[in-house]
């Protein structure tokens, strides 16, 4: 269904009346697809980049279990479109969607898939720093190449906020929208999460320099 209708999509493309589908909100074309299912193969190339690396950010998983976990969003949030409230972000609504799915396809799983990273984003580490005055004392290179593994060892909760805040560039509102908890346990859970992951982080780097 999920190809189908991103095909279907950039074949809109080719006829002029159809044009302005490609310059709506995403707002916009969540309120057409009850009209014209192909506006959400539109939202679906807009969004399947950036959410298939917020899944292997969050679950580590393999690709291929990334683009299942993808797919069943996006099937979900498709058969539920006509219970987005257009007032608020779509973006906030798939990315909830998306992590509700990723959540229950990682606590089903019996074993916890290790070492399917994706590149962390080279701003990370500065939007990290630059939201508080929790300083790394640590080599910023050589841990840029293990961020990943650091963040898998988080509590899930402080996890998912530091993801969204700090590789999602999600705004605090945004991030208590996904998350359904009230913002000010948003800002609680990014200032215990900077705190765990330092600790982790200098952990993490010890354990590296031992075994050098």
């Amino acid at each position: 269904m999920t190809s189908h209708l991103i095909a279907h999509s950039r074949a809109l493309e080719a006829h002029d009346d159809q044009k302005k589908v490609f310059d709506m909100s995403d707002e916009e074309l969540a309120l057409r697809v009850s009209k014209d299912a192909a506006a959400f193969g539109v939202l679906m190339e807009r969004y399947e980049g950036k959410l298939m690396s917020y899944i292997q950010r969050k679950s580590n998983v393999t690709r291929e279990s990334a683009e299942d976990l993808l797919q069943e969003s996006f099937l979900n949030a498709f058969r539920n479109i006509n219970n987005f409230d257009a007032r608020l972000s779509f973006s906030s609504w798939i990315y909830r969607i998306v992590h509700n799915q990723t959540i229950s396809g990682w606590r089903k799983s019996s074993v916890r898939p290790e070492g399917h990273t994706v590149p962390v984003d080279d701003e990370f580490m500065a939007r990290f720093q630059a939201d508080g005055d929790i300083a790394l004392d640590l080599d910023k290179e050589i841990l840029g190449d293990h961020v990943q593994e650091v963040i898998i060892r988080m509590d899930e909760k402080y996890r998912n906020a530091l993801i969204l805040r700090y590789m999602e560039d999600k705004s605090y509102d945004e991030i208590s929208d996904i998350l359904r908890k009230p913002p000010g346990t948003v800002a609680t859970y990014i200032s215990r999460a900077k705190k765990q992951f330092k600790k982790l982080a200098q952990q993490h780097m010890q354990n590296l320099s031992t075994d050098i």
